[in-house]
């Protein structure tokens, strides 16, 4: 009996130090979501000014430009699926990669080859589990996303994409990541990044916010200069305010995966004391029982 109210002990003190692990990374998250909610909204005026210009040029001059042009004869495209580093937040990587699966699946069925490229060291992971194959592969700071990662992103995809499959190249490039909507709510999304919709009300989540008339432009020295200074930073942006928008979706599902681990746990603790009393009390039961018992014994 003492040996199992020395194993529940245990329990107890191993459940506790967890529960203070699961309450720090609670706080953390929680302290570190606000920045990110913060530099979602911040980058989003950004990301409107220059989808506006994009879609200003390519709509309002008639010019034929490789970047805004859908290919008819899709062979091979660009998958860019973004994941977190660490784990520890609950289904957020594993609805990524369910999302990516599924988009996936949808390209090879239309008779279209994929090229990975990975963001997130556990995306790397599902991917070397199952030794399925991958082209790119970026990791760091997921939960705080710096400009130049998005840069390289932006830069590898886009020269793929200019090369074409008839060069080894793609000929499309599409773009997984988990939408932040709120606190409470994170979505897995998929969308095309490339080619671009010449479409104003087509641009994609980081143009959702266009509307009204598009702004009357003079190019100088022409519109496909100016367009082709415009896409890569059109692309970067897109990349990056997805980034943005994974971070904070990631801190949000850590926060709440940790305040239920952090329950849980309190609801062992609470199981366990019960159980430890329980057998404490069984046990002066028993003491109390066999001196009863001697002493009847001993005046009989």
């Amino acid at each position: 009996m003492g040996a199992q109210i020395r194993v529940y002990r245990e329990k107890i003190k191993s459940t506790q130090s967890m529960g203070k692990i699961f309450k720090a990374m609670e706080l953390i998250a929680t302290s570190r979501i606000g920045k990110a909610r913060q530099r979602v909204a911040s980058s989003g005026p950004y990301a409107d000014a220059i989808s506006r210009a994009v879609a200003a040029v390519s709509a309002q001059a008639e010019i034929d430009h490789a970047l805004t042009t859908q290919r008819v004869d899709v062979k091979r495209s660009a998958v860019l699926i973004m994941t977190s580093d660490r784990g520890l937040a609950g289904s957020y990587s594993s609805s990524v990669l369910k999302e990516a699966e599924a988009l996936i699946e949808r390209l090879q069925a239309n008779g279209q080859e994929v090229d990975v490229y990975l963001y997130g060291r556990k995306g790397q992971a599902f991917f070397d589990f199952r030794q399925m194959p991958y082209k790119g592969f970026w990791s760091g700071n997921t939960d705080a996303p710096v400009h130049d990662t998005a840069v390289e992103i932006g830069n590898a995809l886009l020269e793929e994409f200019v090369k074409g499959s008839e060069n080894g190249g793609v000929d499309d490039v599409h773009l997984v990541y988990t939408r932040f909507d709120s606190m409470v709510t994170q979505t897995p999304t998929s969308g095309m990044l490339l080619p671009m919709s010449k479409d104003a009300d087509d641009l994609g989540a980081a143009s959702a916010e266009i509307s009204g008339p598009l702004p009357l432009y003079e190019f100088e020295p022409d519109a496909h200069s100016v367009l082709d200074e415009l896409m890569p930073r059109y692309i970067e942006s897109r990349v990056f305010s997805a980034m943005l928008l994974a971070a904070a979706s990631e801190l949000a599902a850590r926060q709440r995966a940790m305040k239920a681990a952090g329950d849980n746990a309190n609801e062992l603790i609470k199981k366990y004391t019960r159980l430890r009393n329980n057998a404490r009390q069984a046990e002066i039961t028993q003491e109390l029982s066999e001196i009863v018992a001697g002493a009847d014994a001993l005046s009989a």
